[in-house]
């Protein structure tokens, strides 16, 4: 009777779990709610906690090709089959989608367009090019079954040795934040999502998952957040992610201030957040520790939706934690109910079929033209450029001529189809390349990248960069290509990527052999009456006062993407008029930045803490306002034509709520050509210390031809004009007078207006946030 009675519980319990698998509400059917509500802690955890990475035991790579729906994907979230959930797929960016071309079994190839690295793009100060390239990027995303790019990458150049300046923007927040605004717009207009990054102050790769950032909260809102603010209020990006570093003493992943007061309460974001890939742990090292876990509920309850790529140990911990109730349940809950809606409004959920054949010719214009527009004519004496005479040769020097650099490494590289070298770019437009030069370079420079990259593959995912030794020319055979050849050109190139940042000698500075190269090719081509022109193939800054008066021409060309060679002849031969300028200042010495003292923090070996000292004195506000002299000053460029500024009105004379700014260009030379115009304000300082002045709204305008002019408009609103006021938590107004400047560049202003605030306005109060977890002296105008 007993065995009878235990079969019949038996029975009911497995009768019972059947008809609750039944009825377990699906995805495609249910609401959110009834989702999570049915979801078990297990559940729960494993849809917060990434499945992953592809083709990796934590860091460590497994053997064959994973099974996954795109090759080369970054990760996804889970899917949860009782409940149909789907999974989805994130890919890398910034500068093209990231992912394997080649394919197990399959004759196919997947290339994807290397577009210009972020410096580049930002470089062409125009929104609606930047737009063009996220549409072109945003169709590649979608046709090869992806649901999110794991971009834009928007972080302040804090400094110029950061080894991922290439991938953002800019020393100036309006400017990363309106490149970021304009790159999200077009790639998310093919309703795929993009991942704003890296959320916040991820400004070096020096231990960057440990490293404790202290800064004021003055330097955290006005620098280091505001561009973030400026893209997601204008461009709502599908996801956010957040920074390795920590905040204060506290992980941007795990920090409430950050992830829940500012981004959610302030400025309203209702979209996802994810971790960088394993961000919380404090370093990679601990990633493979048996049991070593970041803090999920710390990370949970500050906001952070879903941890990435996610371990076994995440999930563990999570789950124990939500079946304990030692999680909040409304964070919980609420951070499912992001994933959820994220995930509904996927190419997954609408089932679109995928075709693998995006429109990689159109695309490949696309990047030409940016990368063009990019390009920034430092110097041009007695105008050598555009060089137009195609009846002679051309002496090309320098290993990246023959070994151009499209685009930097880690996760802002792209697996192209092909990368137009600067020779193949001179060949396509006519040119004729010195033959016996080209042959002495190719091997040299073959073996030169051969031995460069058997070395990183020895060492493997966390290689660093190595600059190439510059190939020597003995001086008779450089004195007898300045008798034959027309005119020089000299390569010079710099490469960096994740894991490490850039060296201050050989690197920021020339090396050796390239200072040698360049004294020997122009002291022998000035004897014979005849140029040298320098390409810079480069993605960050480098220095240029000690060389460039020796060289009559330098047209900084960035990491150009696969079409750079093309794009330089474009440039070379005046098709394009460059009209790309600076979004970072050029020093004359490195150690004239105000950040260079703190860089990279302490202790030296393993630096734990780095102290923003400079507060929000970075770039052109220390330069400027400190009387700094540069090379190159930020918002700087040539190009082959001249313009004229005229007729500055402003629609008022006091400000109250906002001033319309209007500004007459005219195209006074002999081409047509774009112009930037910048508007930068000069504030009263009685409440707080400010910089000699900001820049405040910029523009681009058409293409103008000799004599035409147009008509360029900014509106200024109080958040435009305010500071943050620490001790009001408040951004202020101040009263008093304004100088409203429009120029060139930050250091060639053309016109200048007064603009009177009669009385202290609060643009904005917010909450208080990022105590600083130390005393900490910061730099005063």
């Amino acid at each position: 009777m007993k065995r009878k009675m235990s079969m019949v519980v038996i029975l009911a319990l497995l009768s019972f779990k059947t008809a609750t698998a039944q009825k377990a509400p699906q995805y495609e059917k249910a609401s959110i709610e009834e989702l999570i509500k049915a979801m078990t802690p297990r559940e729960k955890a494993n849809l917060l906690v990434g499945p992953g990475m592809p083709g990796y035991a934590g860091l460590v790579p497994l053997e064959g090709e994973p099974d996954v729906r795109v090759l080369g994907e970054a990760g996804g979230n889970d899917e949860i089959p009782r409940l149909g959930i789907p999974e989805t797929v994130f890919a890398d960016g910034p500068a093209g989608l990231r992912i394997e071309p080649k394919r197990k079994n399959d004759p196919n190839t997947y290339y994807a367009t290397a577009f210009p690295v972020g410096t580049a793009l930002a470089s062409t100060w125009n929104t609606d090019l930047i737009e063009a390239v996220g549409e072109a990027m945003g169709e590649e995303v979608k046709e090869y079954g992806v649901d999110v790019l794991l971009a834009p990458a928007l972080n302040i150049h804090r400094n110029p040795l950061n080894g991922r300046n290439f991938e953002y923007y800019s020393e100036d927040p309006l400017v990363a934040g309106k490149i970021a605004s304009a790159y999200i717009k077009g790639i998310q207009s093919h309703d795929v999502g993009t991942s704003i990054k890296h959320f916040a102050a991820n400004n070096q790769e020096t231990n960057r998952l440990a490293v404790n950032a202290h800064i004021s909260e003055r330097a955290m809102r006005e620098i280091y957040l505001r561009g973030f603010e400026i893209a997601i209020k204008e461009s709502k990006p599908w996801t956010v992610m957040t920074a390795y570093n920590k905040l204060n003493g506290t992980y941007a992943s795990a920090n409430k201030d950050l992830l829940t007061t500012i981004l959610r309460d302030e400025w309203g974001y209702e979209g996802l957040v994810m971790t960088d890939w394993f961000g919380g742990y404090p370093g990679f090292e601990s990633i493979l520790e048996e049991g070593s876990v970041s803090d999920v509920v710390a990370q949970i309850n500050a906001g952070n939706d879903l941890l990435m790529p996610g371990t076994e140990a995440q999930r563990d911990a999570l789950a124990k934690a939500i079946e304990e109730g030692n999680v909040n349940e409304e964070a919980v809950n609420a951070s499912l109910r992001r994933i959820l809606e994220y995930i509904r409004k996927s190419p997954t959920t609408d089932k679109y079929k995928f075709s693998n054949k995006p429109d990689l010719e159109a695309h490949a214009q696309v990047t030409r033209k940016a990368a063009a527009e990019g390009m920034i004519l430092l110097k041009n004496d007695d105008n050598v450029l555009p060089f137009t005479d195609k009846s002679g040769s051309i002496a090309v020097f320098g290993d990246h001529s023959y070994s151009f650099i499209a685009g930097g490494t880690g996760s802002g590289d792209v697996n192209e189809a092909y990368s137009i070298s600067l020779l193949q770019g001179l060949d396509n437009a006519g040119y004729t390349v010195d033959k016996e030069l080209q042959n002495l370079y190719e091997p040299f420079v073959a073996q030169a990248v051969e031995n460069e990259n058997k070395r990183r593959e020895e060492i493997g995912l966390l290689a660093d960069n190595k600059r190439l030794p510059e190939m020597l020319p003995e001086d008779e055979l450089v004195e007898a290509k300045a008798k034959s050849a027309d005119v020089a050109v000299i390569t010079l190139g710099r490469n960096s990527g994740e894991q490490f940042d850039r060296k201050i000698d050989d690197d920021f500075y020339l090396g050796q052999d390239e200072v040698k190269l360049i004294n020997t090719v122009t002291k022998a081509f000035h004897a014979e009456g005849k140029k040298v022109i320098v390409i810079l193939n480069i993605g960050g800054v480098i220095e240029t006062a000690s060389w460039k008066d020796k060289v009559d021409a330098i047209l900084l060309a960035w990491q150009p993407g696969q079409e750079g060679g093309n794009s330089v002849a474009d440039v070379f031969s005046g098709e394009v008029n460059p009209s790309g300028k600076l979004t970072m200042t050029f020093p004359i010495d490195y150690n004239h930045h105000a950040s260079a003292a703190n860089w990279l923090g302490e202790p030296v070996q393993k630096p734990t803490d780095v102290y923003y000292k400079e507060g929000i004195y970075i770039g052109y506000r220390y330069f400027n306002t400190f009387d700094v002299k540069s090379s190159y000053e930020f918002g700087y460029g040539n190009s082959y034509t001249t313009f004229e500024y005229s007729d500055l009105k402003l629609s008022s004379s006091n400000f109250n709520d906002e001033v319309e700014v209007s500004v007459k260009v005219t195209n006074t030379g002999k081409v047509a050509g774009k112009e930037v115009v910048q508007l930068y304000v000069n504030a009263p300082a009685n409440m707080v210390d400010k910089p000699v002045q900001e820049l405040k709204a910029f523009g681009k305008t058409k293409i103008l031809k000799p004599g035409k002019s147009e008509s360029l408009k900014f509106t200024l609103k109080a958040k435009d004009l305010a500071s943050f006021v620490d001790e009001q938590s408040a951004w202020i107004v101040e009263e008093g007078t304004y100088t409203i400047k429009v120029g060139a560049s930050s250091l060639d202003i053309k016109l200048k207006e007064n603009l009177e605030v009669s009385s202290n306005i609060t643009a904005e109060k917010v909450n208080n946030t990022f105590d600083l977890d130390t005393e900490m002296p910061v730099l005063k105008n």
